[in-house]
């Protein structure tokens, strides 16, 4: 599930699409936190200095569609405290000695007979 989704679909002159792109990029380029003016309303983003994107262009149907995309983790990562180990010793056998004239194969056998 997305924290937020805002999505804005609307006619611009190309002049209009400048600005929007070129407040974009003073966003990006000053990075922390931004505002966007997005018509109706201001979007405020914190934008860090690492970046995924990805340009995508579709031509075809007598149109051409240029989508730009940029992502970015809302919050760093944690990193994970290292785990200590502790060590479970395991129980050594005791060698019991066998009563004089016994082996222990010998009480094995004994003990199947029975």
């Amino acid at each position: 599930m997305k924290d937020l989704t805002f999505e804005q679909k609307r006619s611009l002159s190309r002049h209009e699409a400048a600005d929007q792109l070129a407040a974009l990029a003073d966003a990006l380029r000053e990075g922390g936190d931004a505002e966007l003016d997005l018509g109706p309303g201001t979007l405020g983003l914190r934008i860090p200095d690492d970046l995924q994107s990805e340009l995508e262009i579709e031509i075809g149907g007598g149109e051409i569609e240029l989508e730009i995309e940029l992502k970015w983790k809302t919050a760093p990562a944690r990193a994970t405290p290292p785990r200590t180990e502790t060590r479970t010793e395991t129980p050594q056998r005791k060698n019991t000695p066998t009563p004089a004239g016994r082996s222990r194969s010998a009480k094995r056998s004994t003990a199947k007979k029975a």
